[in-house]
């Protein structure tokens, strides 16, 4: 090939199963490059493509649109409910541009988002914006905390509404991409997705007393999404104690201790046309997409290459995704086998951190919002086991560094709340009776028998016989949290 006219390719990287990472790289063409050199986009329509190729192909295909696909999925599962209402009784839900709102913390039972808190009251909306804009109701929150996630089919986050941002009480606007309508008077702000495809999850805090119970009923009442269709200008208020209940009992699928599998390995290659046609390429991604597409076509037309892709994703999920559950094989490692993520809902081209999150807890906060800590192990690197005793040491002065609240959250060996006599799952800021030592720092006790009656405010419940993971949110992160210099206390293997 002439060096003068040579092309420019933007080329996929598979890393080894033993790392599965994906990169992409691109070469600027030298100076002396003429405006006709050409830009290949991707493999040349009806050619020939070996099976070997397309396992190659389809492997990488599977690990970076598995996220977007899992959202795609849970899109076309609320385009079959009837109305907001709580499946199983406990979980919200609504068909596509309309919320469904809790009124107390989640439940235990529930399996449709592993890794929930209790530290929230949680609503949820799957958007669907290609059919419609919705408008998000704001209200005054006052002093408590509160922050709206809503993400793209990416998991990524486009808008900017809570607390931290100073938002105003009023109404927003979220559309899509292709959205080209008149901003009704009244709208505050427009938010604009890149994909049609999202979710939107309010996050109310409330203390863990009757008192606050109570009182935020009147404000979650005017927590809104609906759309622009149903727009008046004036404040829509829903008693959220009036949802009808339907499904399955537990919100779980046949009663699952897993969280729902929102991606089937058969149905993967049925679903990605659509989700690539939902999902625009962000910049540099073109050739990934056109590899995609022909690996379709070419599976479309033959079918040994659909068996073969069909057999390398279900290969996929097992060697790749399935490990990626486990928080220790993702993100920075920290002090005392804690680690972190820092790119939380603005993953960009990082498809390793994104898949890793999408498996292991879905819909995390943009860093700004929260910042997660996370250990499977203790200080001396053994695995969290139920039947041990912990003791997490917060020094005087070094609780989580927030605006915002913080807590500590133990899930199951699933990433869901085991069940336990004191129902309770979490330990922080909601928290009013925890008990602080004579010089000051706070001592969390992690185990699964009484730590005794004097320490029982502070005694944060673990399964039997089960391993586990520790998970820390900061909510409104001071700088201290964000740039490292301060990370979670070690948690310490009692004798």
């Amino acid at each position: 090939m002439n060096k003068k006219t040579a092309t420019w390719v933007t080329v996929a990287v598979l890393a080894s199963v033993g790392a599965p990472i994906l990169a992409k790289t691109q070469q600027d063409p030298p100076a002396h490059a003429t405006a006709s050199t050409t830009t290949v986009s991707g493999p040349v329509a009806g050619y020939v493509v070996a099976e070997e190729y397309a396992r190659l192909v389809a492997r990488q295909t599977y690990f970076w649109a598995w996220p977007m696909v899992n959202v795609y999925g849970r899109l076309l599962a609320m385009k079959q409910v009837p109305q907001p209402g709580l499946n199983g009784g406990i979980v919200p839900v609504a068909p596509p541009n309309h919320l469904s709102m809790l009124r107390d913390y989640i439940q235990p039972q529930e399996r449709f988002v592993a890794c929930p808190n209790q530290d929230v009251v949680y609503g949820s909306a799957i958007l669907d914006l290609n059919q419609t804009p919705v408008v998000v109701q704001v209200p005054d929150f006052g002093k408590r905390f509160w922050v709206y996630q809503a993400v793209d089919l990416r998991t990524d986050g486009f808008a900017s509404l809570g607390k931290m941002y100073g938002t105003r009480p009023g109404f927003y606007l979220l559309a899509g991409p292709d959205w080209h309508g008149q901003v009704p008077k009244g709208i505050r702000q427009v938010f604009r997705s890149s994909t049609g495809g999202g979710s939107f999850i309010p996050r109310v805090f409330m203390d863990d007393t009757p008192e606050d119970r109570v009182a935020v009923q009147s404000v979650i009442a005017k927590v809104g999404l609906y759309p622009l269709a149903e727009y008046d200008g004036k404040v829509k208020e829903t008693d959220w104690s009036k949802l009808p209940s339907f499904g399955l009992a537990g919100g779980a699928a046949g009663g699952s201790a897993e969280e729902i599998k929102w991606v089937d390995p058969n149905r993967f290659w049925d679903l990605l046309p659509t989700v690539l046609d939902e999902t625009p390429p962000q910049s540099g991604e073109e050739a990934l997409y056109a590899q995609a597409r022909a690996l379709i076509a070419a599976a479309q037309k033959d079918p040994a290459i659909k068996a073969a892709i069909v057999d390398e994703g279900a290969k996929a999920e097992t060697d790749l995704v399935t490990p990626l559950f486990n928080f220790n094989t993702f993100g920075k490692r920290l002090p005392a086998n804690w680690n972190t993520i820092s790119n939380g809902a603005a993953f960009g081209t990082d498809y390793f951190t994104r898949t890793a999150v999408a498996k292991s807890n879905i819909f995390v906060n943009k860093p700004n919002e929260t910042k997660y800590f996370y250990a499977d192990a203790d200080a001396s690197g053994q695995r969290l086991d139920g039947n041990a005793h912990y003791a997490v040491t917060f020094a005087k002065d070094s609780l989580p560094p927030v605006k915002g609240f913080w807590s500590l959250t133990l899930y199951n060996s699933h990433h869901f709340f085991s069940p336990n006599a004191q129902r309770r799952y979490s330990l922080g800021t909601k928290n009013k009776d925890l008990k602080f030592n004579a010089d000051g720092s706070l001592t969390l006790y992690v185990q699964n028998t009484s730590p005794g009656d004097d320490k029982l405010a502070n005694w944060l419940p673990a399964p039997a016989n089960e391993t586990f993971s520790l998970y820390v949110r900061a909510y409104w992160p001071q700088q201290a949290a964000l740039d490292g210099s301060w990370t979670p206390p070690p948690v310490v293997r009692q004798p």
